[in-house]
């Protein structure tokens, strides 16, 4: 014979905790997102290919603490040299740079690996210290593509709105819908040419200047995603919306 039991009994039933004999109980295993574990990344820890054109001098850096400031300052310096350029790198206090010049590898350790910035900071000093070998060796560069109708880009060698920065300083001249051109110095260091009307393409050994100069040259124009226009970085792409219909 079955029972039925009204609702009002099954909610109390319900409410609190269940034993597995109870009949109204309902097992709901947890079940994951992913099923693969957990696992932070080993980055930090991986060895840096050094070219042969390319030369590492390790810098001692005066110490001088800031007033009022708790923190280490760095310690060392690495020197980056290489065919297109030279750059300098801080290493923090609680890192070590091994240099193998034999092999042409570059090895970073940390003191203390489960303190949180010391980590994070191992990551992002290893990842600095690749983008300088490969901006000093290869370089690094970044496309912008103009859409819209009339956008176009030219290179400059004087500008009326701006004011030169160093000598010799170009200058990235824009029409993007407005009704003045905009005009953009050219930070040192970085390579401006225009192969197409619609197309910038900007090189640099410092990725960090590289990439910051495209950005601001972005600002000036997003990608809006109901027609499509706007600046974009590096076959960046939006996905548009439906026009809105009243």
């Amino acid at each position: 014979m079955t029972t039925f039991l009204p609702q009002s009994c099954l909610r109390k039933l319900t409410r609190g905790p269940l034993s597995k004999t109870t009949p109204f109980s309902r097992a709901q295993p947890s079940q994951c997102f992913s099923t693969t574990p957990r696992v932070q990344s080993r980055i930090g820890g991986a060895a840096i290919s050094i070219p042969q054109e390319v030369n590492l001098k390790f810098i001692d850096l005066p110490q001088t603490q800031a007033r009022g400031s708790s923190e280490i300052p760095p310690k060392t310096a690495i020197e980056v040299t290489g065919p297109l350029g030279q750059l300098t790198l801080k290493i923090p206090h609680f890192l070590t740079v091994a240099h193998d010049e034999v092999a042409r590898k570059a090895m970073l350790t940390v003191e203390d690996r489960t303190a949180k910035h010391q980590r994070a900071m191992w990551g992002t000093t290893r990842a600095h210290l690749q983008n300088y070998i490969l901006g000093v060796s290869e370089g690094h560069i970044c496309i912008l593509s103009l859409v819209g109708v009339g956008y176009r880009a030219t290179i400059e060698p004087t500008a009326t709105t701006v004011e030169a920065q160093y000598p010799g300083q170009q200058f990235v001249s824009l029409k993007a819908g407005y009704s003045h051109p905009i005009e953009l110095g050219i930070p040192k260091g970085v390579q401006a040419s225009t192969p197409q009307p619609t197309r910038i393409l900007l090189q640099g050994s410092d990725k960090q200047v590289v990439t910051q100069f495209a950005a601001e040259i972005r600002e000036w124009r997003k990608p809006e995603p109901y027609k499509g226009k706007g600046i974009f970085i590096n076959g960046e792409t939006i996905k548009l919306k439906a026009k809105k219909i009243r």
